[in-house]
């Protein structure tokens, strides 16, 4: 972005010095403006690249009415100018607002550097309409921000969870069913963290086997087992001063339980082929789809673990159950996908909409973005219609009720999959968005 130039709308003169000071090392011109009505000369008369916006300026007034208004009169003379919002913790009603009526994204008041940055240069990557693979891979894959986002009461009670518990180092366990989005959600709370100065350790203990495990986890010593030409670390020691989080945590066996235990009572880990104990300071975030408690009762998950990392629950709700949220998401993929492939015409019938919401949507978000991305893609004339929206077959969603276990629908889930495919796993374990591995490990568990 360092050819790029910016405008920053602000009444407020230290956040217009503050943004400066942040994007001086990212833009090559910087645009400041305390007042929104030069904005429509600074467009007119200079290639702007993105804009920064305020939702409020008149002194008394708070409801968003004046950034809507200069919103529209920007995309009145520049339709494809990206512009992020900048609002209050508690404008969030007006910021979606904002996106539904053409906003490229938006930004709370405090920010994050980080996370302000990473949506500045999404937006410039939009703006610049690149046609370099690499750049577009980057413009889709960073969703962190986004797909935590939504003004329903379940997310606003996860917010609240989510803002006391980020700045302590209390062990959590994040449960939700596949999709929701477990693994950003640990990003988000690592991000918020004392300990984001050091990246995020990941490991999904679904596609771990038994044999590799202490090796993953603890690492090994050079020639301490036949392929260990060079000493290596493990995820713990990775992730000493970070975060550790363990995706799919309830697929461990009661012998890895154990294993795992003893690391987090001690905080201390032992390479393979070494006797020296190396203490460990990690913060662990664990995340499964399956009920532990349940499991604990029927013997298959160590109840003296299950307290260890559970100190703080947090359930993510189903998409089903967040009300107007959706629309939300369906609006950040299509302009997702519209950009990444080169469709930015397309809009979406009301009908479609209608579908899309009546939807149980059992895949939850993931679900959604896959048939968003197909839609963009097959859909004639620009217009995405009923037909285009490939949903699940009605005696797979008749099956997939509430009343069913989290384990019943995930091999629902895995048996479709696989019909769909033509018993191709590789290409299930695409469509259902995980890894060969962990889809072999799905199967072993279910015996299929």
């Amino acid at each position: 972005m360092k050819n790029g130039t910016i405008l920053i709308v602000d009444d407020n003169r230290s956040v217009l010095a503050s943004l400066e000071m942040l994007l001086e090392n990212e833009f090559g011109t910087i645009h400041t403006a305390a007042h929104p009505q030069s904005i429509i000369n600074t467009i007119s008369n200079s290639h702007i690249d993105v804009v920064v916006l305020d939702m409020n300026f008149s002194s008394g007034f708070n409801n968003g009415n004046e950034g809507l208004y200069w919103l529209k009169r920007i995309r009145e003379i520049r339709p494809s100018m990206p512009v992020i919002m900048l609002t209050a913790y508690g404008d969030i009603d007006l910021a979606v607002k904002a996106l539904k009526n053409g906003a490229a994204d938006f930004q709370t008041k405090p920010w994050n550097n980080n996370t302000f940055i990473t949506k500045i240069r999404e937006a410039y990557i939009q703006s610049k309409g690149t046609k370099h693979q690499d750049t577009k891979k980057a413009a889709v894959s960073t969703l962190e921000p986004q797909m935590l986002i939504g003004h329903s009461k379940a997310m606003l009670e996860l917010y609240k969870i989510v803002t006391k518990v980020s700045a302590t180092d209390a062990d959590i366990l994040i449960t939700g069913e596949n999709g929701t989005g477990k693994e950003m959600l640990a990003r988000e709370i690592h991000r918020l963290s004392t300990r984001n100065s050091k990246q995020m350790q990941y490991v999904d203990m679904g596609a771990v086997s038994e044999t590799l495990f202490e090796s993953e986890l603890f690492g090994h010593e050079r020639g301490s087992f036949t392929g260990a030409y060079d000493s290596r670390p493990g995820k713990f020691e990775a992730a000493d001063g970070s975060t550790l989080f363990m995706d799919e945590i309830g697929n461990l066996s009661i012998c890895l339980q154990s294993k795992l235990l003893s690391a987090l009572q001690s905080r201390k880990i032992t390479r393979i082929g070494s006797t020296k104990a190396v203490p460990v300071d990690i913060r662990l975030i664990s995340a499964t789809n399956r009920d532990i408690p349940a499991m604990v009762k029927q013997g298959l998950f160590r109840e003296d673990l299950f307290y260890r990392i559970n100190t703080i629950h947090i359930e993510i709700p189903p998409l089903r159950e967040r009300g107007d949220d959706i629309l939300l998401f369906i609006d950040i993929f299509m302009k997702r996908y519209s950009a990444k492939y080169g469709r930015q015409d397309i809009r979406m019938q009301d009908q479609t909409i209608d579908k899309l919401r009546s939807y149980s949507w059992p895949g939850n978000i993931r679900e959604l973005q896959h048939t968003i991305e197909k839609a963009v893609i097959l859909c004639e004339n620009g217009i995405i219609r009923p037909k285009d929206i490939m949903l699940i077959t009605p005696s797979y969603i008749n099956t997939c009720t509430m009343s069913q276990s989290l384990d019943q629908m995930e091999q629902q889930a895995i048996s479709s999959a696989i019909s769909r495919t033509g018993g191709n796993l590789t290409a299930a374990a695409a469509d259902l968005g995980i890894s060969r591995q962990t889809l072999y490990n799905k199967l072993k568990r279910f015996n299929k």
